[in-house]
């Protein structure tokens, strides 16, 4: 029987597979072995995208971004900085966890 081959369909999968390989070789292998890995990979990303659209709706609540019209270089900026916030969190509690 051969372990399968992990599916790099998004980033999320990526930093997860890369931080699984670095800090816990073992439970990497092992999920490799039970050809579980993609499975583990895909939910990791779906959980990781549902709660990057939750955070930014609550983001966007508490911090609502300039008018896209008028403004559009500062909502780019407002955009992009609530998406770095929700990242980080997403980072800590589920793809370093």
């Amino acid at each position: 029987l051969k372990a399968e081959e992990p599916i790099f369909n998004s980033r999320y999968a990526r930093m997860r597979y890369n931080y699984l390989k670095t800090n816990y070789p073992a439970h990497l292998l092992a999920l490799k072995a039970k050809n579980k890995l993609n499975k583990h990979l895909k939910t990791v990303n779906q959980e990781a995208m549902q709660k990057i659209e939750i955070l930014m709706e609550e983001l966007l609540k508490k911090q609502p971004a300039p008018d896209k019209e008028t403004h559009q270089m500062e909502w780019v900026q407002h955009m992009d900085n609530l998406k770095e916030q929700a990242e980080e969190i997403i980072l800590a509690e589920i793809i370093y966890n």
